[in-house]
């Protein structure tokens, strides 16, 4: 009886096991046709999959040009950019995703940022993914990057740069992280 216990107790294990993974699968390097646009992006990326045709046109070209602003980056390095999550919403149709999505993917190289800790998901012209992360999100244009600490929203650049640099929009945005994010996240447990 106490061995029918157990190997009962061992299969409900394996099948709740198998079943959580199964349902953490996520489609990586999806890529559609379309009608209008041919073939496009869609969900998560490896940043890889843009230096394949025909994205490696504009990435290529983008990537090579962009001179960094050294400053910047050095402030990024300082400020321990390595450290936090980058989720990027971006379009392979989009001018804007065109410009600065390279320029994005030069910086975080140029710091040696880990691609653990970095996001990339490629959306439609309704700005939709598969995995609906836009919506949790609130993405409403595109390239959107988000910092974020602990799973908490430190800042974002949307669409545009502020300063017109990458770079300096991050160096901001972990400037006003301070440590307010741990406070909130002890604040919240007690």
């Amino acid at each position: 009886m106490k061995k029918n216990i157990t190997k009962i107790l061992a299969a409900s294990i394996l099948a709740l096991a198998t079943q959580n993974f199964n349902a953490q699968k996520v489609v990586v390097n999806r890529e559609v046709e379309t009608t209008n646009d041919g073939k496009m992006l869609l969900g998560n990326q490896l940043k890889d999959q843009f230096l394949k045709e025909p994205y490696s046109e504009w990435y290529t070209k983008e990537f090579n040009e962009y001179s960094l602003d050294q400053k910047a980056v050095g402030e990024l390095k300082k400020n321990k950019i390595n450290s936090y999550n980058l989720i990027v919403f971006m379009g392979t149709w989009c001018e804007d995703s065109h410009r600065d999505f390279p320029r994005l993917m030069k910086i975080l190289e140029e710091v040696k940022f880990p691609d653990s800790r970095l996001t990339i998901i490629a959306v439609n012209r309704k700005k939709e993914s598969p995995t609906g992360d836009e919506s949790k999100y609130n993405v409403q244009k595109v390239p959107t990057i988000i910092v974020e600490k602990f799973g908490k929203e430190i800042g974002r650049i949307i669409e545009m740069p502020t300063t017109g640099y990458i770079e300096r929009d991050l160096v901001e945005i972990l400037k006003k992280d301070d440590k307010s994010v741990i406070k909130e996240i002890f604040k919240k447990e007690n």
